[in-house]
Parts: C-alpha cells; structure tokens; sequence
C-alpha cells in the first residue's frame, strides 16, 4: 500500500474517552460474561459445553503444519467484548489515497492454555509498539506473557503473537491495537462510495463485511461463532453525520466530532456496519423502535424513501409476531447506497442496500421496482431474528440463514401489500430458479462439510442460488407438512433457546419435532430430523413417476443430463422422504409419504395431478394417458388447475423432455393452451423454458419457426391487453397482470406482431424529442428502452447513454443500463465492454452484471466472451476474489454454449488460467462446462424434431 502512516496524536479526542472508559466496560462486559455464561452452562451453543461453538480447526489442501496456516481459528482462545474506535479520512492525503485510522482494545478469554494468539487482519498497517504490532495486558490476576514476536499472515489474513509462555485458562486479556487502512473503492470492509450530487462530489465511507472483511476494518476474531460485544467510536468531520449497528450519542468537538453508539449485543463481526456521511433521513417511530431511511439528501427530497419507510413497520411487527420475539434492538436504520456490492446487507440495525433495493420514486418507479423493494426489506429484517439473534455456527450450514430469510421474505412482504398474492411467486423466482441448478451433477447439498468450507473464496461460493432458493424450497415444504403454526412455533422457541448464540442445523430439527410433539393431531412418518437430512445432506432432488393404469408410484434422482456422472455419493442412496400432496379429478387427496417404490389407489380413467401448489421439492411424471388427460384439460378447462399448477405443469414437462423422460414434442404440447392463457405465472413459467430454446436455436434455421409459433401464441395476450388498456392508455389493476402486459410486448415485439414495434418506437421518439417530458410508462420502460435501442441505431444508443448519465433514479439507471446492451451493433457492444472497466463510466457494481446483459444478447454474446477471456486477469483479481455475484458472470455468458467449439474453447478457458484462479466462480465454470456438454447431446437428438414441430404448429 505505500508509505506506512501512523495513527495521528491528535487522533485524540475519541482516543481520550475511549482510554478512560475502555478498562470500566470491558471488566463490566466480562462479568456480564461470566453471568451469562453460567446461566447457559451445559446448552448447546456454550463454549464450555460438550457441543462447543469453537468450531474444530479444519485443514487445508496443503495439510498445513502450523496454526496459522490453517483457514480456521484455533479453539483456545474466545473474543468477549471489543472497544473499536475509527476515523475515516473523507479527503484524500498528500499520496492521493483516502485512509482511515483506528484503535482496538479486545478483550478475550483463554479456554484452552495456549502462547499463541491468532486474530484476523488483512491489508492494516499497525503501529508498533516496542517492534510488536500489539500490546497485552491482563485484566485479572493471572500473570501476563512477554510478547516474544509479532507477524503477518497474508494467506490465511492472521495477525499472529508468539508468547513467551502460556496463557491462564479461564483468564481476561486485553489485546490493543493502533492501525490505518485504506479507504478505497473495492466495495470491502470499510470502504469508500462516490457520488455527485447537485454537481458537488461526495464521499460517503460505509461498509461490508460479510463473509470476511472485518478483518480488513480493525483485527478481529472473524468468524461466526465468536460472537462478542462491540463498543463502538467513530470520528468524523462536521457536517457529517456517523452510524453504527447501537443508536448513536454525539459528542460535539474541534475540528472533529466524536460520535459514540450504544454496546451492541452479542453479535458477530460479520453484522457489523459503520458508516459516515452526510446523507438526509427519514424516521417514524412504532412501540418506541427508531426507524429510519437514510440516502442522498435529493433522494430524501424527492420522496424516494417513503415507501420503504411505509412497509418497514408492518414488516418488524409480522415478525414479532411470527417469531412470537420482541425486535432485540433500540432502533432499525436502513440505508441506500450509491455503490455496494451485494443487493442489500443484514448488518444489525444497520441494514445496507443497493439503492436499487431501497428507494422507489411513487412517480417513476415500476411495479417492479415497488416489489423488489418490499421483497428485499423483508428478507434483510428476517435476519435480524434468524441469522443475527441466532447465527449459523460456521459458512457450511449458510443455507440456514439465507434460505430461511428467502423463504419467509414472502409471508413479511404478503403482510405488508396482502392484495399482490406475493407467496406465490416463490415457485417462479425460487422453485422453479433452482430446479436447473441442482438437476446438475455438479450441484452440492444445501450442508456442506465443514471442511470443504475454509478459505474466503470457498466462503463467498457458498452465497448462491442452492443456500438461497434451494433453502427457501425445502423450508417452504416443511412448513407446509407440519403446518404453519407448528413450524412457527417450533422457530420461536429455537430463537428463544439460542438467542445471542450460535446454532447447526440440526438444533432446529430438533425444536421443530419438539412442536410436533406437543401439537395433537400432527403425525409425520419419521422424526424431522430423519425427514429432513435427506434433503439438506445430499444435493439433488427427485422425480416422482406415477402410472395411473397400474398405481405404482416410484422416485429417482432427477438430472438434466442422464448420462451424467454424479461423482459425489450419498449415504442415502439418493433417495428422499418425498411428501406428495395430490388430486384426483379436482379433488383433494390424504397427503401421501414416499420412500420405497409402493402403489395408490387410482382408476385410469381419472385425471391426477401431484404435487397441489408445488408444496414440495420435487417433479412429477405421469404415463402417457394421464399426461394426455393433463394436456385435454389444459386446452378445454386451463382454470380446473391452480395458477401455480398450470406453471408447474409447463415447467415439469419440459425439464422431463430435456432429461429424455418424456418426449420434446410432449413438454412442447403444454404450450398449446396458452393463447387461452392470461395469467402472468404460467405465462412466465413457459416463456423462461421456452428462452432455453431461444438460446439454442437463435442461431440456427430454426429460429424462424420458432418466432412464428410464439408470434402465433403471444398474439391473443397481446390483443387482450390492447384492449384492456384502451390502447395502451391504461394501467392494469392487477399487480401480476401488469407482469403480464410486460410479458406480451415485450415477446410481440421480438417476434414481429403487427403494430407493436411501431408503438415502441413512437414512444421512444416522443421521449428523445423532449427528454424532459417521458412518455413511457415505468412499467414498460426496460421492455421499450430494449426494443426500440435494438431496433434502432447510434443516435438511440447515445440519448439512451446520456439519460443514463444525467438521471438522479437508481432503477431508471438500471433500467437503461440494462436496455443499451441490447443493441445489434457490434461496435456500440464493444464499446459499452470497455466502459464497463471504467469505473467512471459503469459504477465497480455494476461491472459483470453489465458484461452479463450485453452477453445475453446474441450478437453481444461472442464479443463478451472473448472480452472476458482477453482480460480475466484484470476482471479475477477486481471482482472474482470474493464477490458473491462473481459466478454469475461464469453463468451468464455461457447460457448459448452448445457446440464442440465452444466447449473446447471452455475447457481452454479452463486450462489458461489455472494460474491465475477463478474464486468463487470455480463452481460455477464445472458446471457451465457440464451444461454446454449436454446442450451439445440435446441439440444433436432434438434438433430436426423441434424444427418440424414448431414449423408444423405455426401454420
């Protein structure tokens, strides 16, 4: 980094109220320590019981032979409380580089006699104190261990001290520190985020430290499990205003200001957040709780955070009702940030968001954009429960968390807007999303072993669609086997039992089968935890095949590509404890249990369908009479099934043909129905199966069939909200049908219905003629923006650019941003793939989501590919060494690979950067080298089969 500075003198005024009050609060913290710890003695979750929290240090690859070789804390010592002062520098010094300075004072307790102590740091340059980087000092009246050395571990990101002896167990330390850092603008740790605003640059300093930058902010025991208190200091400049997790108390000083916040709870370092700015807020107060939205002040002014403000209330109280658990903290802060690289963050009281996620403009704002904001919300203050009163013990069991937060996202948000019908967009957005996932044989159980989750990377590749939606999935389904109120009273006293501490997911089976106990009338074959673990230990899921002519009932592991090779082997043979909730004729069935192949009570003349509301995790296949009887039904009674169902249907049918269960022509029949069809789910459903056809054949004879039979399906959608809007003049009352109008422009533009390409373009001129005055309405705007910049040329590439550079709205940033990747000239994608290395052009967060959209486009396609391959070095060492997002970028411009060419070129991709590493993308390159390998095989045994269907369908 440079030259070393060193924490200032006059750092002072925080660093004399902290050095005075520092010894009186850890002491008070460490008895309260002691009375808590006793209190819990023997529970699962205290350190001194059989079940410890310290989790048992796990090797690396390289078998290390040192402690501080190894990814994992050592188990001997255990953080209590910290003191963190911190000062941000908002100016850059005389080398040009923005820093902050710091002090830490943490205090710890040695459970197991040890003379070596092992902190995370990563990237701190520390004061010395007689050539140590730390000083050591007991708190009690053991004695305390000469410092023989002091170094840096810049693989496993340690700060080690080497003692001259050993520690007393079972006796108080202090370990305190002098540090500065770098505040720069990777998005890690405590960062740096620019913005302009009224033509004035500011800097906000903020932060990220989930998984494992805390450790890049002050030293830290940086892992889940060492949970403590923090006392937190910030120093800042006048006119600035600091926030931490604690409600805040301001001390008025020169030329700085001191703002100290409240002790925090027990919490991990991974939760915590500081932030300093000069941002406006909004607040309400509910039963003496704080809420307020923070973002820029002309954001503030303009409205955009009232929405949020509006929801966030009803959404704290659902919960406190739901977890039958008081909100654990004073105030509740949300805050939207111009540059940030995850969708938001669940920090504790300070919760962290895209501003994207957070601000919604009752102007120009969608539809869309209204429901992100909602959805997003409320999985962030699920967390504030589950994952920060009661957190996962270590990375492998981060399912827990994310997919519960993403299970329950969906009853805070239907509480908050009951009329949207949210809850059944889970089978679109999660279901149904991670179904292509985990049908693949490189995909992964939701609990990993906890030695196959060591390094940063490892951590941030386990941030994806498995924890999230395949969590959300088999949560949803076990809920719905116990019942609602069983499993929400099962989650209260498990949040209840653990609160403060750390969990496996095992100590949520067992409250879950406590509730069944005590619930009369609830019976379920096998114990929860029996049920369950054939769901979280092996990846995967299954196909439940019914023969209506004979009864039988059978599952088998479901893959996308039968030929596949699963290389990781079960214990359960991968078989599940499947519940099959059913109908026979439109009429409701007892709940039926599968293990072992048995037989139904079924006449063949009936229809069956299995699988009601998609309740459970798995697909159906049905003999060719009852699928016949399925697809009868469809086309002369569509509304005899469930939305959701009609969805499933589509979606089952053709992931079966793709794994040779079924025919192709088969899952092709389901979208016959669907010009009788004006539900948005099902709509949705089948457009997203079809766009896998799309992405093969666009490039091929038989695209044009293809846009012929969806011109010919869509146009009836098309008609019917023609009409429904009196011309386009109109908005749709229903929130789903308003997706729904989105749906039928945007397909009848791509595929040349009549009139529809002219109204796109007129709108757009309107709007380049007077670019004050937009005629679009929000909801439309990312369907026309992309139409008319791809049916047109420069001139709508560069107005489109210019409203991208001047608008103050973050989705209608996005909105563009997105829209100019759609063009089909090649040298207007090339260009826009170099701004997107430009941070003055494409804000850092930006960069692969962007490099994504222009790969989605099949002229953008190659020119991304062989733009991230020339630069993978550059992209890896910005964006691939811990960015959750970074395996969509692998995904995203892979999804139309399916030659031999291109899957020789991939494997060379492979091959040419061994040395320099794909981070946690790597999974992500298996399996887009395992997805191109059967798109190969798909191509070769359905190709003419497709082409003589849809050119036989589309007369």
């Amino acid at each position: 980094m440079g030259k070393v500075y060193y924490v200032s003198k006059n750092m002072g005024l925080g660093m004399l109220i902290l050095a005075v009050t520092a010894l009186a609060i850890i002491i008070a913290l460490s008895i309260a320590y002691d009375k808590e710890r006793a209190k819990n003695q023997g529970k699962p979750g205290d350190e001194a019981s059989e079940g410890t929290t310290m989790p048992t240090p796990s090797t690396t690859p390289f078998t290390p032979k040192e402690p501080w070789d190894r990814y994992r804390l050592p188990d001997s010592i255990i953080p209590v409380a910290y003191n963190v002062t911190l000062w941000p520098r908002l100016e850059p010094n005389t080398d040009g580089l923005y820093v902050f300075t710091g002090q830490s004072a943490v205090v710890f307790k040695c459970v197991k006699e040890t003379d070596l102590i092992i902190i995370h740091a990563r990237k701190l340059n520390f004061t010395t104190f007689l050539g140590h980087h730390v000083k050591l000092s007991g708190l009690g009246d053991a004695t305390v261990p000469a410092i023989q050395k002091t170094w840096l571990v810049e693989k496993t990101e340690y700060l080690v001290i080497q003692l001259s002896s050993r520690l007393t167990m079972g006796a108080p330390y202090l370990l305190y520190s002098e540090f500065l850092g770098e505040l720069a603008d990777d998005l890690e740790g405590f960062y740096r985020s620019e913005y302009t605003e009224d033509g004035v640059k500011k800097i906000v300093a903020t932060s990220q430290m989930q998984a494992t930058y805390a450790r890049k902010t002050f030293p830290c025991f940086d892992e889940p499990a060492m949970k403590a208190v923090f006392n937190v200091t910030i120093i800042h400049k006048p006119g600035t205003v600091a926030l931490s997790n604690g409600k805040e108390n301001v001390i008025d000083g020169v030329p700085v200001k001191v703002t100290t916040f409240e002790p925090t709870e027990r919490m991990s370092t991974y939760v915590l957040a500081f932030i300093v700015t000069d941002f406006g807020y909004i607040q309400s107060n509910q039963n003496n709780l704080m809420i307020r939205i923070w973002a820029k002040r002309n954001a503030i002014a303009d409205q955009q955070g009232d929405y949020a403000l509006n929801v966030t209330g009803p959404i704290l109280q659902f919960y406190e009702q739901y977890y039958n658990t008081t909100y654990p903290l004073s105030k509740s802060d949300q805050i939207a940030l111009p540059d940030f690289n995850a969708g938001a963050m669940e920090n504790w009281g300070l919760v962290t968001y895209r501003e994207t996620a957070l601000l919604f403009d009752p102007m120009l704002s969608s539809t869309g954009n209204k429901e992100r904001v909602t959805t997003v919300i409320s999985h962030e203050l699920a967390h504030m429960w589950f994952g920060n009163l009661v957190t996962l013990r270590w990375w492998n069991d981060l399912w827990l968390n994310e997919g519960f937060a993403s299970y329950v996202e969906y009853l805070g948000a239907d509480y908050a807007e009951p009329s949207w019908n949210i809850k059944d967009h889970i089978i679109l957005y999660d279901v149904q999303k991670v179904f292509a996932v985990d049908a693949l044989a490189s995909s992964h159980p939701l609990s990993r072993q906890e030695e196959e989750v060591n390094d940063p990377a490892q951590i941030s590749e386990m941030f994806n669609t498995i924890s999230y939606s395949k969590g959300a999935a088999v949560l949803r389904m076990l809920s719905e086997f116990l019942t609602e109120p069983v499993f929400a009273r099962g989650l209260s006293s498990y949040l209840n039992t653990f609160a403060f501490g750390n969990t496996v997911y095992t100590d949520l089976w067992d409250h879950l089968q406590q509730a069944v106990e005590h619930t009369p009338g609830i019976h379920i074959p096998h114990s929860v935890q029996d049920i369950m673990n054939r769901w979280t230990l092996q990846m995967g899921f299954p196909v439940v095949t019914i023969d209506t002519r004979t009864g039988s009932i059978a599952q088998k592991h479901f893959l996308l590509d039968p030929d596949s090779v699963v290389d990781r082997p079960s214990q359960f043979n991968y078989t599940w404890f499947v519940p099959i909730k059913w109908m026979k004729t439109g009429v409701e069935q007892q709940q039926y249990w599968l293990l072992h192949e048995t037989g139904m009570t079924l006449s063949g003349e009936d229809w069956v369908l299995a699988n009601t509301n998609v309740s459970g995790y798995f697909r159906v296949n049905y003999d060719l009479g009852n699928w016949d009887r399925l697809l009868s039904l469809l086309n002369t009674d569509h509304q005899a099934l469930s939305v959701i169902n009609r969805a499933q249907v589509i979606d089952d049918a053709f992931n079966l043909a793709r794994a040779k269960i079924i025919n192709t022509t088969l899952a092709l029949r389901t979208t016959k129905y669907l010009s009788k069809e004006r539900n948005y789910i099902p709509w949705e459903s089948a457009l997203r199966n079809l766009d896998y056809y799309i992405l093969m054949f666009d490039r091929t004879e038989v695209y044009g069939a293809l846009q012929a039979y969806l011109k010919k399906q869509i146009q009836p959608l098309f008609d019917h909200f023609k009409i429904l809007t009196a011309n386009w003049t109109k908005v749709p009352e229903g929130h789903t049908d308003q997706y729904n109008e989105i749906n039928a422009i945007g397909i009848a533009c791509s595929v040349g219905v009549e009139g529809c390409r002219e109204l796109i373009n007129s709108w757009y001129r309107q709007w380049m003629e007077n670019p004050g005055q937009n005629p679009i309405h929000p909801n439309l705007k990312s369907t026309v923006y992309c139409n008319a910049i791809a049916f047109g040329g420069v001139q709508e590439w560069d107005f489109a650019w210019r409203m991208f550079k001047n608008t103050t709205l973050a989705s209608e940033a996005s909105r563009l941003r997105s829209a100019m990747a759609c063009t089909k000239a090649p040298w207007l994608l090339n260009r826009y793939l170099d701004y997107t290395l430009d941070p003055t052009k494409i804000r850092k967060q930006d960069t692969t989501s962007t490099i994504q959209y222009i790969a989605r486009n099949v002229v953008g396609m190659p020119l991304a590919w062989n733009f991230v391959r020339a630069r993978w070095s550059y992209i890896f060492e910005q964006f691939g060494k811990g960015s959750f997002s970074f395996a969509n970028l692998v995904n995203g411009i892979t999804k139309r690979f399916s030659s031999e060419f291109e899957l020789q070129e991939l494997k060379k991709f492979k091959e040419d950067n061994f040395h320099v590493g794909f981070g946690s993308a790597t999974m992500a390159l298996e399996q887009a080298i395992e997805k191109t390998t059967a798109n190969i095989k798909w191509l070769t045994e359905n190709k003419a089969e497709v082409l003589k269907w849809f050119t036989e369908e589309s007369t």
